[in-house]
């Protein structure tokens, strides 16, 4: 098993049953990681780490993200440090020829990543992989405004207990819950979360989506904390739009 997919199956479990004690507050916190485990280490260490600041980007011609998604939410998760969704199998993105298939979603609230200084209200991560385990992530930021009607099927179904499930009572694709002009911020980054891997394709969508107050509200009382990494240094990377 890849480090990127033992990270991604760490995600999918119970935060608080199944080891990897870090969190978002005290002695846990984000700028502790790189101190809690010596598998962490590149959570201190590493220069492409994730999230970042979108600044000073370069123009360039990068290619629409070919989405060919088919699947429906099957169930949503309260894993105790995000809102997870679980998708069904067959729904893929084509990056410049390279095929990942999406497996899950969740939420981040405040945003981790920012454009030019600003901070949205929350994200959601679409996390894709492909057969050997690389990943790409699509970032939606979502600004607040009207209530966004495919997550509120969602939220109907939130457990509000760490460690609780609901299956879907609606159907619920995860193209409904990004934005229809698919233009994106390209650049290489790691995951959120320890061991923060790097090698990560990061794909943050330029426009935002309207989610309304209420919503971001009810993430933040199931949670009963934020759940962002705060932004970390670009370094030498590129940053493509």
């Amino acid at each position: 098993m890849s480090a990127v997919t033992a990270a991604l199956t760490l995600l999918a479990g119970n935060a608080w049953a199944s080891g990897g004690q870090w969190g978002y507050s005290g002695d846990i916190a984000p700028e502790h990681w790189g101190s809690l485990d010596p598998a962490y280490t590149l959570c201190t260490a590493g220069v492409n780490q994730s999230p970042i600041d979108l600044t000073d980007c370069i123009k360039a011609e990068l290619e629409p993200i070919k989405f060919n998604y088919s699947g429906l939410v099957t169930e949503i998760v309260h894993n105790g440090r995000t809102i997870q969704a679980k998708y069904t199998a067959g729904s893929t993105i084509n990056v410049n020829g390279h095929t990942f298939t999406l497996k899950q979603f969740y939420f981040r609230s405040p945003s981790e990543h920012l454009v030019n200084g600003e901070q949205f209200p929350m994200e959601g991560h679409f996390v894709h992989a492909d057969p050997d385990g690389n990943l790409a992530v699509i970032a939606v930021l979502y600004s607040l405004g009207e209530e966004n009607a495919e997550l509120e099927k969602i939220w109907r179904q939130m457990p509000v207990e760490a460690g609780r499930g609901a299956g879907m009572a609606s159907q619920v694709r995860a193209d409904h819950l990004m934005p229809e002009n698919k233009e994106y911020y390209r650049f290489n980054g790691s995951l959120t979360i320890p061991p923060c891997t790097e090698g990560v394709l990061w794909l943050v969508m330029k426009n935002p989506v309207q989610v309304s107050e209420a919503q971001v509200k009810q993430l933040a009382d199931a949670l009963q904390h934020p759940n962002n990494r705060p932004v970390q240094p670009v370094n030498a990377r590129p940053i493509l739009e």
